[in-house]
Parts: C-alpha cells; structure tokens; sequence
C-alpha cells in the first residue's frame, strides 16, 4: 500500500479487493480515507468505488466474513453500506466502534441549475474523480491485481495536502453552482484541517453565496455544527462572515460586527468579540451546546446598544433579550428546540450573574441565588463566563481571573452548607393548597415564593419545619386562615 493501514484496515480491503476480482470489477478506495491516512489522521470508515454495481460489490464482499455483516442499501442512488468489526477482530460483524465501508459504482453528474440533486449516469473512476468536491478528495487507492495499493492522483491532490490549499478539480465557479452546500464544505475542511483556500476558489464562494439558500437547513446546520466543534472555529466563522455566506445563513451573528463611535468613545466589536469566546471556550469542553452558548450569549446587544452621554455605550438587559430570541434562532437553524435549546437559553440568561459575583461583599444569599438557578450547569456557567474574558490587557485578566476563583471558592462552601444545587423548596403549593383549603391561586404562589425567598435570603434554614412555620406566618399575615 501506498498509505499507511491498520494490519485490519488491510484485511478489510483484501477482501473488497478479491470480492472486485471474483466479479470482475475494478475497485479503488477514494476520497476522505486516502486524504486521512496522508494526514495521520484517525479513519473510521471508508468509500469504495467499483466499475459496476456498488450493491453487489458489497454483498460479494460480505460473505467474506463470519458471521455476514448487515447490508444497508439504497437501491436509488446504488450505494451499499456495511460494518465491519469492531477492530481488533475483522473477522466479525460490525457493531459499535466498527469500520463502516460504503460502496458504490463510478458514475458522472450533471445538474440542475434549480436544485443540489444531480442527474446520475454510470461512469468511469476519470469521471468519478471529476465530479468530487476538492482536489484533496479525489485521491485513490487501487485494490486492482495489476496495481494493487498503488496511489493514483492524476489532479495533484497529494500536493495540495502537502500545501495545505483547498481547491476544486472543475473551474470552482461550476463547482458550487453544481453544489452550493461545498462552499460550507470548503469552509468547514479548512477550518478542521487547518488549510487555506485558494484565492480563486474563495472568490467563487463569494459570487456564488446566494446560491446557499437552495440548500436545506439541516444541511447547513450540520456542517456549521463541524465547524463549531473544531479547535479553532474562528477560522470557519469569519471566513463565512467574509464570503457572504453568514448573513444569508445567520443575519444575527452578523449583526454584531463593527463598532460605532460617538465623542469618541467606541464599544468593541461583539462579532470578533464573540469569536474569540468561542475560541476560549473550545479547549475546555467538547460540548457542542456550551460551545453554542458562547456563540449566543451577545446575540442580543445590536437590540439594546444605547450610547449614554457621559457614560459611553451601554447594553442593558442583552442577556434577558437574548434568552427570549434563542428558541426563535434554534427553529431557524434547524437546531433542536427540546433540552438543549433550553440549557443555551439558560445559559445566555445567566451568563452575567456570575461576574455580579466577583465585586466586595457579595451576599450569601445572591450565591445561594445563582446556584438555585443555574443547578447542575453552575460548571458550565462558569467556564462559559472565564471564557468571555478577553481583554488583551494581561494583569486585568489575571484579575478578572482571580475574581472568578473567589466566585467559584465561595460557590463551594455555600453548596456544601446549603445544597442548593437542583433544590426544590420543602413547602409546595400542594401543601399550602391542603392546610388553607386553597383552590389554585395567586395567593398560592406568593405564600410559595415568600417561603423560598426566606430560604434563599437566609432568613429561615432551609428544613420543612422552619418552613411550614414561616408559611403559616406569612398567610396569617395574609390573612388566611385554616380550615
């Protein structure tokens, strides 16, 4: 082999191979796998193309194992697919940690301007290379007797990995009329493999942005969230914003860009502000969800930007804003409106309190105040607010820093004296309901908030007995009486 495999990896790809030979196809390994191993980068599954018929080629080659892995195919578009594994043990049908092998025949494309579907004929591998995305991905192995493991490149994709550029094997302007969603690709490659993409390619992008909006939201989304999830997004971010790409996709993230200046005092600009969080944030959680929180969490400040004579730009209540506008972007992203949603909503709500925390004599009551609200995302809160510090003024970090642990030191004790962490108050409107033979009602909820406000403030310890009596207080003062 021309690239390095796995001693499994090699197995596998004998059998594709002797599968293509009983068959009397030829068969290649293609795309992504080729461009990894070349990179040293880890593999989990990989795409092979046959002269033929993709279905049948991997039937042929499933009955090379024992027991026969499953064969998903999609008789439509003529792919197959199959796990084998888990490695270290080829021998077996794939289960979780399995190589996944997917199967299909040469073919070439022609589209339709009106749409990313293409019509498909059957091809061969010249044509097949052709109509691939980057040059990067139209590498190929041959798992063919004559040349077997050989590295065939005919568009200098290896050269372009070494050179770290991204490039299409069509003139780049077909290419994303063909496919508008490969301009995110090319974005999202970049911003993974730490690649540039070459200035004719990236001008294609440009003119053609407005051709995004053929392509499906979860689709978009998808390659957005490979984005997010890479080790430095910021790459990805600002070369959508400088494509065109985002304000088309994402007009509110846009909308934070740029700074104003009145008298001469400017606020920063919140679009690269927001990046840099993002940034921050990354090596410290692969939570894709935190990592859309630093994302969101000035999404409101273009909406509550005031400049205050005297003062300078001011942006009030943008945490309060911005968790009212998470659900609507989530539904316009595709993105999912269930727990997630509302762990982002809940973050950007309360990404501000933690650093309320940080002046002199803060209460115990406004720390029991944000563990009761921020429960078991306290951790995630916290990292989220260390990350929002980037001022490139070191001792004031180191401050701000050193602030933080105070907060997190304080946050501690408090805990473990009152364990407040996902608490529910003793006293419940059911109870309150029962001993006063209340019917639901406004009086209801606020003897209920009276008895959590007592605990929460320290007025009253935080056991049924102190609270029943406190309740029973304040509904006298009320003026409710028991039954």
């Amino acid at each position: 082999m021309d690239i390095n495999c796995t001693d499994d990896e090699l197995y596998i790809f004998k059998q594709i191979a002797d599968s293509g030979s009983e068959l009397n196809m030829p068969v290649y390994i293609v795309g992504g796998f080729v461009r990894d191993k070349i990179l040293n980068r880890s593999t989990k599954d990989a795409d092979i193309v046959c002269i033929g018929d993709g279905i049948k080629l991997a039937e042929k080659t499933a009955q090379k194992f024992t027991p026969k892995p499953h064969v998903n195919f999609f008789k439509n578009f003529g792919t197959a697919q199959i796990k084998i594994g888990p490695t270290p043990n080829p021998l077996s049908a794939g289960g979780e940690g399995a190589f996944e092998i997917e199967f299909v025949g040469a073919r070439k494309e022609s589209y339709n301007h009106e749409s990313r579907k293409p019509e498909v004929l059957p091809g061969n591998i010249d044509e097949d290379r052709m109509r691939r995305d980057f040059t990067i991905n139209t590498l190929s192995i041959s798992l063919n007797k004559k040349d077997y493991g050989k590295l065939i490149d005919p568009l200098n994709g290896h050269a372009d990995i070494e050179n770290k550029i991204i490039k299409t094997p069509l003139p780049p302007n077909q290419t994303f009329i063909d496919d508008p969603l490969r301009m995110m690709r090319a974005i999202r490659f970049a911003t993974q493999l730490h690649f540039t993409i070459s200035p004719e390619t990236f001008e294609a992008i440009q003119k053609n942005a407005e051709r995004i909006q053929i392509v499906s939201g979860e689709r978009i989304i998808d390659e957005i969230n490979k984005i997010v999830m890479t080790q430095k997004p910021s790459t990805g971010f600002d070369l959508l914003y400088k494509a065109g790409l985002l304000k088309i996709i994402f007009p509110q993230m846009v909308a934070l860009a740029g700074a104003e200046y009145i008298d001469g005092k400017g606020h920063k600009d919140n679009f690269y502000h927001t990046l840099q969080v993002l940034d921050n944030i990354a090596p410290y959680t692969n939570d894709l969800w935190l990592r859309w929180a630093a994302i969101l969490h000035d999404i409101a400040k273009p909406a509550t930007k005031k400049f205050e004579k005297g003062h300078g730009w001011t942006f009030h209540g943008h945490e309060v804003l911005g968790g009212r506008m998470i659900p609507k972007i989530f539904a316009q992203l595709k993105l999912p409106q269930n727990e997630k949603m509302k762990f982002v909503k809940k973050i950007v709500e309360l990404h501000l309190r933690p650093i309320s925390l940080t002046k002199e004599n803060i209460t115990d009551s406004a720390i029991r105040r944000l563990l009761f609200d921020a429960g078991d995302d306290i951790e995630s809160l916290m990292t989220l607010c260390k990350a929002d510090i980037t001022s490139k003024n070191k001792q004031k970090v180191q401050r701000f820093l050193a602030n933080f642990e105070m907060v997190e030191k304080r946050l501690q004790e408090v805990e473990e004296s009152d364990h407040l962490r996902n608490w529910q108050p003793p006293i419940t409107g059911e109870i309150i309901m029962k001993e006063f033979g209340l019917p639901p009602s406004r009086i209801v909820g606020e003897i209920k908030n009276a008895v959590r406000e007592a605990i929460l403030d320290g007025d009253i310890a935080n056991n049924y007995e102190a609270a029943f009596e406190y309740m029973n207080m304040i509904a006298n003062d009320l003026g409710v009486r028991k039954m």
